[in-house]
């Protein structure tokens, strides 16, 4: 198996190399320290496995993963860390990343290499119990208004019909004529396939509350 290894640490580059390559098994084509190098590593080498840390500098690994997977679809990278940020394992299974391990024990990462270059995903343990969790956070913080239309002056007037203002008191608010602004709110009823700006303003607030807790 060859692999490239990127980490900003050289010492622990070095030990990775030596403990990996010790049993005959994998061969270390290149190391790196950024993500910038991860990128120019990866289309130099076509690596079968490309092992890399997350928090370096220039640019980090979860945004190297990203453009080494739009340019090669099939790239196969374990993201080994010291840190189990939820943003951070989130954007790993957005991007398509294969593995995301925590820098504890070394002694899995050759299983977890062995297993991403079968087409495996590997995720710790720790990880993977809280995947579920993160995914439904993940789909209630990013409820899209402008998937069903909405613009930034609709979603405006329709907090403001949440806060409970009259349509004279919201054209008041915005500069707009009290017509406009009932129109704005009939727009946004029938994209919304709502019946009445209670129902309205229980919408708003039902996805406005969860986002604030999960936040």
């Amino acid at each position: 198996m060859k692999i490239v290894i990127v980490d900003d640490d050289i010492l622990v580059s070095s030990a990775l190399k030596t403990i990996l390559e010790a049993g005959g098994e994998v061969e270390v084509t290149g190391t790196g320290q950024d993500g910038k190098d991860a990128v120019r590593l990866y289309d130099e080498l076509l690596p079968d496995v490309l092992l890399m840390d997350i928090r370096m500098k220039d640019m980090n690994g979860l945004d190297a993963a990203e453009q080494i997977l739009k340019r090669h679809p099939d790239a196969k990278i374990l993201l080994l860390t010291t840190f189990s940020d939820d943003e951070y394992i989130v954007k790993a299974l957005k991007y398509g990343v294969k593995g995301y391990l925590i820098k504890q024990d070394y002694g899995s990462i050759l299983p977890a290499l062995q297993a991403v270059q079968m087409n495996q995903t590997v995720f710790g343990t720790e990880i993977m119990s809280r995947i579920p969790g993160l995914l439904q956070k993940e789909k209630e913080q990013t409820f899209d208004w402008n998937s069903y239309g909405i613009g930034e002056r609709e979603l405006e007037i329709t907090a403001l019909v949440a806060e409970g203002l009259s349509n004279k008191e919201i054209s008041e608010k915005v500069c707009l004529s009290e017509g406009t602004v009932r129109n704005y709110i009939s727009n946004v009823l029938e994209k919304l396939e709502l019946r009445d700006r209670t129902q309205l303003a229980v919408y708003y607030l039902q996805r406005s509350r969860k986002c604030d807790k999960n936040k």
